[in-house]
């Protein structure tokens, strides 16, 4: 067994492939339409071969008041890198919002950022 998709509610598809595949890089894996209101839409790392994220769209008022908060406002995703420097300075080069900067951990190189809807994400190069 092995952890396929993760769902990320989102306001709006076309917003979210945008921030995921402009500002963070990630590919596009599949887009699929399913309804007039319902896509399926995967988005992973470039080069990832794990788990992809599944961008979700909010179908009613319960689902949207979660969006940008599924964890109560802890850190949600870790997203791993082999090269920290590059990236975050990729990354704000792009216009994403850090929120807590880099600090050296006995793990690694961490720095959170939130995405485009307020989730937080560790950038992590783990030693």
């Amino acid at each position: 067994m092995y952890l396929a998709h993760l769902s990320l509610l989102v306001r709006d598809y076309d917003e979210a492939i945008r921030f995921y595949t402009e500002k963070l890089h990630f590919t596009l894996v599949e887009d699929t339409v399913l309804s007039d209101i319902k896509r399926w839409v995967l988005v992973a790392p470039k080069g990832s071969t794990g788990c992809s994220l599944l961008l979700a769209k909010a179908a009613n008022e319960e689902q949207a008041s979660r969006i940008g908060n599924q964890t109560g406002g802890r850190v949600f995703l870790f997203l791993y890198t082999d090269d920290f420097w590059r990236d975050y300075h990729d990354m704000q080069a792009n216009g994403v919002t850090f929120v807590r900067p880099p600090v050296e951990e006995p793990y690694g190189i961490v720095a959170v950022f939130a995405d485009l809807y307020g989730n937080l994400w560790d950038l992590l190069e783990p030693k």
